[in-house]
């Protein structure tokens, strides 16, 4: 999964000669082909008109127009709490999680075309209704095409992590996203976020805990030895140096969502001999 990870951080590589047109800040991926074969194409062909939401486009095809907004109630042909999930990857995660919860409407933002294809035949064979996807740059999404108050829950599971320090900057969970996040998040609503890097995890609980709009649904969770934090600082995991007498003494660690499924994504971060970090926040006020 990116399932983010197939929606990474990094500026979009378009060349418009008006400077205007330019980002004004990353966009929450590296571009990938988006040429659909097979199955896919096919897929895509049968349920793209029910299932994909097309906005009008800003820049590329990857952004959202200024005036676009959307109604999920007649997007969905219903009204229901709504679930939107950024970097939707493959979609193991949301197309099981709707499965096992008609309740709901799950929004799947993804740039990955084959990707959100992968997604249509999952919702196909299930036979479920309850997805929409829109092939999007997620901060687009949260700033312009959603409306204020208007998801009950985000969920940011595995995006890329941008390993060396000089990279950091191109992370999604940084203070100016979350601003976003918060804008369409109603009050009371849950951000859950995933990650299977320790760098990366610390980051998201630093930049969440320091944020007004959102408050930790388990704080001093998972110290010390029940840490992974602990157990990759310890052990020297990730290439880190051993650092016996290290202790996450903070924690706040999210046990792991039940709806999460183990995707193909995570099964080989673990088969790497990585380990996995939950964050769980309600946005307050």
């Amino acid at each position: 999964m990116s399932d983010s990870s197939e929606a990474q951080p990094q500026s979009e590589a378009t060349t418009p000669k008006d400077p205007a047109l330019f980002r004004a800040e990353p966009v929450s991926f590296v571009r990938r082909g988006n040429r659909l074969q097979g199955r896919r194409a096919s897929a895509w062909e049968r349920n793209a008109d029910q299932y994909v939401i097309e906005p009008p486009r800003k820049i590329a095809d990857t952004s959202v127009a200024d005036d676009f907004t959307l109604d999920p109630d007649q997007a969905f042909g219903r009204v229901a709490p709504l679930i939107v999930e950024i970097g939707t990857g493959l979609g193991e995660c949301i197309a099981n999680a709707a499965n096992a919860d008609p309740e709901r409407n799950y929004l799947a933002v993804e740039v990955y075309r084959p990707g959100l294809a992968q997604l249509m035949l999952k919702v196909e064979s299930f036979g479920i209704e309850n997805v929409r996807a829109v092939q999007a740059n997620a901060p687009e999404v949260l700033e312009v095409m959603l409306e204020e108050n208007s998801a009950d829950e985000i969920w940011i599971f595995f995006s890329d992590p941008w390993h060396k320090p000089r990279h950091h900057k191109r992370r999604l969970i940084k203070a100016s996203f979350l601003d976003k996040v918060s804008r369409v998040l109603k009050p009371g609503g849950t951000l859950r976020l995933a990650t299977d890097w320790s760098n990366y995890a610390e980051q998201m609980r630093e930049v969440l805990t320091a944020h007004p709009d959102f408050e930790n649904q388990f704080p001093g969770n998972l110290t010390g030895d029940e840490s992974n934090l602990t157990k990759v600082r310890q052990e020297g995991m990730e290439g880190f140096e051993k650092e016996p007498d290290f202790v996450d003494e903070i924690g706040g660690w999210a046990p792991r969502f039940e709806r999460r499924i183990l995707t193909s994504f995570e099964g080989k971060a673990l088969k790497a001999g990585r380990l996995v970090f939950d964050l769980a926040y309600t946005r307050v006020g």
